[in-house]
């Protein structure tokens, strides 16, 4: 079952560019990365992998977001590692647009992987804006 939440408005993140923001997650909160990226909005764990290094302080471009320590790069729509020195991927968020609203399921991260990490399930593709599947 999913748990969508309100995480900020479309406004709040420019183009190309990450924003952190902290969601509850069952009895817990969790630090995400809120990235816009080639029009559209992404949800990714706000931490590399590689290093205790905050994911929404890096570079955006091209669907990809690279840590500022190392220059680790990350797939926003998988989480996997496309740059060294990282080799683990990093969790990844269903992410959609309800109006001027960016909503995160953060009932559970995506898990990658299947025949193609580029072509996630249908249901976990990241959307740029309200869409029923």
């Amino acid at each position: 079952m999913s748990t969508l939440v309100r995480v900020c408005s479309v406004d709040d993140v420019p183009p190309e560019s990450a924003i952190p923001v902290e969601v509850p997650q069952n009895a817990s909160r969790v630090e995400l990365a809120i990235v816009h990226s080639n029009g559209n909005f992404f949800a990714i764990y706000d931490e590399c992998s590689h290093a205790q290094i905050p994911l929404s302080e890096g570079d955006v471009g091209d669907g990809e977001i690279e840590c500022y320590l190392h220059g680790s790069r990350f797939d926003l729509r998988t989480g996997e590692p496309i740059g060294l020195p990282a080799t683990e991927p990093v969790p990844v968020y269903r992410c959609l647009v309800e109006g001027n609203d960016v909503l995160v399921d953060v009932s559970a991260p995506i898990i990658s992987g299947g025949d193609d990490p580029l072509d996630p399930p249908r249901s976990f593709v990241n959307i740029s804006h309200t869409q029923e599947f």
